[in-house]
């Protein structure tokens, strides 16, 4: 998008990508985004138009750097140069490392490990510098991710006991922004690029203050996030963490892809079934049948693309953190509605992954 944005004229910052782990195996990606070259994404599918099969070559990227090798950089760029930080460090980068959680983060010293911790250490810096805030486009997959990104960063401060006026700074002069990407990635390109649908959306919520980095037609600013997304995270993604389910259950084929499934008859009718039969009800009770039914027709489509290999390998990383956030979210989303609903299936599927109770004074314990 910021590619495209700088083609027609904008004048959109550069990006600095920025690896956060020391993955051997992401290293490559690194070089490439400080080559020349350019990322090349590929775009393919159909639309209302026909087909669709066209490479761009992006250009929008500065460089990349990493943070365990290149703290020291890191620092300088977002102290002196950023304004605004667009992540997505995934399933995981709400946890936090047991060791992030000293006095001695706020000295900038080393790469903390974990992702809230090198925000607050890099934004601790940028206080100290005298500059102004930053604003934050999250795009993890979680519910009002900006609100959650930002509630870590500020527990994590209170608990080294962080300066109460950079807390105050943190609170009033960042900007923390909630969005949801809707694009389906189907495969990367070695050393870096991507295999991707047309379909594309980055919904971003208004808010007072907010200027964005560029203008592009697939970016829709709302007053409504939520809606956008329910939608995504408990159809998009709750039908892919259904297939995923489904494939490793059955000892599905280590290279099998969504298109392959949904293709089967068996597999295919029981996503469709437990979309239509389940998910659209549950959205139904909270007022949104009707969007529901029509994005479940478009999921579905979406995922019959015939030319995204998109492996249930993938989708099913990190597995039972992703059934706990899109399936037992939509659950207690549809039971906190007036109307309670049976919904057998999805419940079945959420308690296989819910956590053991811990043991009783009466059944287990040992004096």
């Amino acid at each position: 998008m910021a590619h495209e944005a700088a083609a027609r004229g904008q004048a959109v910052p550069p990006i600095v990508i920025v690896q956060m782990t020391d993955d051997v195996s992401r290293s490559s990606r690194l070089e490439g985004f400080n080559s020349r070259d350019g990322i090349p994404v590929v775009i393919r599918g159909l639309d209302a138009l026909g087909t669709v099969q066209r490479t761009t070559v992006v250009r929008s990227v500065e460089r990349g750097l990493s943070a365990l090798r290149q703290w020291s950089e890191v620092v300088r760029v977002f102290t002196e140069q950023a304004d605004w930080v667009v992540s997505n460090s995934g399933d995981r980068g709400s946890l936090i490392a047991p060791e992030d959680a000293s006095q001695d983060l706020l000295e900038c010293r080393r790469a903390p490990k974990s992702f809230p911790a090198m925000l607050l250490a890099l934004l601790h810096q940028r206080w100290q510098s005298g500059r102004g805030g930053i604003t934050f486009l999250p795009c993890e997959l979680v519910r009002r991710n900006a609100d959650v990104l930002r509630a870590l960063v500020l527990e994590l401060a209170e608990r080294i006991a962080a300066p109460p006026s950079f807390l105050a700074w943190l609170e009033s002069e960042c900007l923390w922004v909630n969005t949801l990407v809707d694009r389906i990635v189907s495969e990367a390109i070695v050393p870096v690029g991507a295999v991707a649908e047309p379909y594309a959306m980055w919904a971003i919520e208004r808010r007072r203050g907010l200027q964005m980095p560029f203008a592009h037609p697939d970016i829709t600013l709302t007053d409504d996030l939520e809606g956008y997304e329910r939608l995504k995270l408990h159809i998009l993604n709750l039908g892919h963490t259904w297939l995923a389910e489904d494939w490793h259950r059955t000892g599905g084929p280590p290279d099998a892809t969504v298109l392959q499934w949904i293709g089967d008859a068996r597999s295919g009718q029981a996503l469709r079934e437990v979309l239509v039969r389940e998910v659209v009800p549950g959205f139904a009770v909270q007022g949104m049948g009707d969007e529901a039914r029509s994005y479940v027709e478009t999921i579905l489509k979406r995922f019959g693309n015939p030319f995204l290999a998109h492996k249930l390998a993938d989708i099913h990383v990190s597995h039972a953190l992703k059934v706990e956030k899109r399936v037992g979210g939509f659950l207690r989303w549809v039971d906190s509605a007036s109307r309670p609903l049976e919904l057998a299936q999805l419940r079945s599927f959420a308690a296989r992954y819910a956590p053991s109770p811990p043991a009783s004074a009466e059944h287990g314990s040992l004096r």
